[in-house]
């Protein structure tokens, strides 16, 4: 069982900044990669970032240079720092467990990029 609970979306206007962050239970939290996901309106969800379990971050296209993901496994916590921010960034942000056999997702936590 695993339980991740995001924070730290809201309202910020384009070129600005958000910290959200995800805390996840379990004392398997540092053995799996943790996953950001973002659902934008009328959109599928999309995976936006990957901490590995290796220490490794990864990202796709449309974030590069602006998101930075990063865990302290010691808190069980997951961070997506999100700069530069575009109204396209408009979405929910999901953060995401998968193992062997599940998807765990937490509830979600809204950011508006807008004037």
């Amino acid at each position: 069982q695993v339980q991740l609970v995001e924070s730290g979306g809201g309202l910020v206007q384009p070129g600005g900044s958000l910290r959200l962050s995800c805390a996840a239970s379990g004392s398997i939290f540092s053995a799996y990669n943790i996953n950001w996901y973002r659902q934008r309106p009328g959109k599928e969800r999309e995976l936006v970032a990957v901490a590995t379990v290796g220490g490794a971050a990864t990202y796709e296209d449309f974030v590069k240079g602006r998101f930075t993901i990063s865990r302290d496994n010691a808190k069980n916590m997951v961070y997506l720092q999100m700069n530069s921010l575009k109204p396209e960034d408009t979405a929910v942000y999901y953060c995401n467990v998968a193992t062997w056999d599940k998807q765990f997702w937490g509830q979600g936590t809204q950011v508006t990029v807008s004037s």
